[in-house]
């Protein structure tokens, strides 16, 4: 009697303890992986990071971010959709977008069954809706636009058309930055430099920024499938042209151990930084999911011009996911 007494007490005890050692451990680790974006482009806005891609066939994802590191899924977004192909034209193929705000408004361009198009939404996370639900050039394909608001506050749209090989556009747009002015549109670059020739005929992927009265123009050239898809530049004087490439090309290409890295944007830091954020492949074997990557942008001066440089160095953002 006195042993069952006694073990009867041990197995309370041993339970007690065991509850109080769960007790005290999470409910549950957070899942860390890196950001499954193509085709990224991160907006600063009011303190916290913005990060949009490729990756839903049902729209396009946003994930934010504090400090650029860690990323997290925003609470109380159906599918964590910042836009549903429900709310636009189009139900397949939603690529490369890109958001900016406007006049208390958010503008997001991207790409959808191969056409360029446009929403809007009072919040960076959306929903981003179509008023009347069409592409922004009905007439035929193109991919990848972009939008660039010059000192004078005239909006141009930088874009890829399929019209020889593919090749980057320009257009402006009317003050409510949705409509094209098609009396505008202007050829920019097009595949003209060796590194370009590897396979197939691609330069897309265009973003503008103006650096001391200069147009500096990123763009990413052959296939995204390739290992050898990597980023350009090319400058320019007048907006219009002509965007003359730099003789030091590719800017960035395998970098580190990555591969088939492109499709950049450009974006400014809290800290006042530019920076560069890109996809590259899963692995040097394996294509998808692509992954999103962080790296720092300066301008050097060189034979009285500024060119501009990309660090190899860059930084591999995390998602955390419950």
């Amino acid at each position: 009697m006195k042993y069952l007494f006694v073990t009867s007490i041990w197995l309370l005890l041993s339970c007690i303890s065991l509850h109080s050692i769960r007790a005290n451990e999470p409910e549950s680790k957070p899942i860390v992986s890196k950001v499954p974006f193509g085709d990224p482009f991160i907006m600063l806005w009011q303190g916290k990071y913005y990060a949009y891609g490729t990756l839903s066939p049902d729209g396009i994802a946003v994930y934010v971010s504090d400090d650029l590191t860690t990323w997290t899924a925003p609470e109380g977004i159906s599918k964590g959709l910042a836009l549903n192909k429900s709310d636009v034209w189009a139900d397949r193929w939603f690529w490369a977008p890109e958001v900016y705000a406007v006049n208390g408004k958010f503008y997001m361009y991207y790409s959808a069954d191969e056409h360029i198009c446009v929403a809007t939404s009072d919040s960076p996370l959306g929903p981003f809706r179509q008023e009347i639900k069409k592409p922004m050039l009905e007439t035929e394909k193109s991919i990848d636009n972009s939008l660039f608001i010059d000192d004078d506050g005239t909006p141009y749209l930088f874009f890829v058309r399929f019209n020889d090989g593919n090749n980057v556009w320009m257009v402006q747009l009317e003050k409510n930055l949705i409509d094209l002015k098609p009396e505008t549109l202007r050829h920019c670059i097009h595949v003209s430099q060796p590194w370009e020739e590897i396979w197939p005929r691609v330069n897309e992927g265009p973003f503008v920024i103006k650096q001391n009265g200069v147009y500096f123009m990123t763009y990413s050239a052959n296939s995204y499938e390739s290992p050898f898809y990597g980023i350009g530049v090319a400058t320019a004087t007048n907006i219009h042209g002509p965007w003359i490439k730099s003789e030091t090309n590719p800017a960035l290409q395998k970098p580190g151990d990555l591969v088939g890295i492109g499709h950049n944007a450009l974006f400014t830091g809290k800290d006042g930084k530019l920076r560069i954020v890109f996809h590259a492949h899963n692995s040097t074997t394996k294509i998808h999911p692509r992954n999103m990557y962080i790296s720092t942008v300066r301008f050097e001066t060189k034979d009285g011009k500024e060119k501009m440089v990309i660090d190899k160095n860059y930084l591999t953002p995390t998602l955390k996911k419950q």
